[in-house]
């Protein structure tokens, strides 16, 4: 599984939903900045809840990258039993059931779950 470590903290005060397109956003920017093509929100690899990204160009076995990034909730109810004893619980269970729902995309893309732990304020 891959991790992506952001080194700077980010304080989002926003409604629910918007914390994923804000850190789709800068993952799109990380990728503008290290001259990697690539767009948000493709249109044609959306499978049950879409895909948030994808390089234009191939990224590893001649295959572009996909990503979908998720925040889900510390203390959310169905993560609050897990989290209490293991931290990034939540985001190892949501980006395992993401790559399990994208298992397709393996033919044609290299996809990457992007989860990062937060909580809904």
């Amino acid at each position: 599984m891959w991790y992506i470590c952001l080194n700077a903290l980010i304080i989002i005060n926003v409604l629910a939903g918007a914390k994923e397109k804000i850190m789709n956003d800068i993952l799109w920017r990380a990728f503008k900045t290290a001259q990697v093509s690539a767009v948000k929100e493709p249109v044609g690899l959306t499978l049950e809840d879409g895909k948030d990204g994808v390089t234009l160009l191939p990224w590893a076995r001649g295959k572009p990258l996909a990503w979908d990034v998720t925040a889900p909730d510390t203390y959310a109810d169905s993560h609050l039993v897990d989290t209490a004893t293991l931290a990034g619980a939540a985001a190892d269970k949501v980006a395992s059931i993401k790559e399990t729902k994208c298992r397709q995309l393996a033919n044609s893309h290299v996809f990457v779950p992007v989860a990062i732990e937060s909580t809904r304020t």
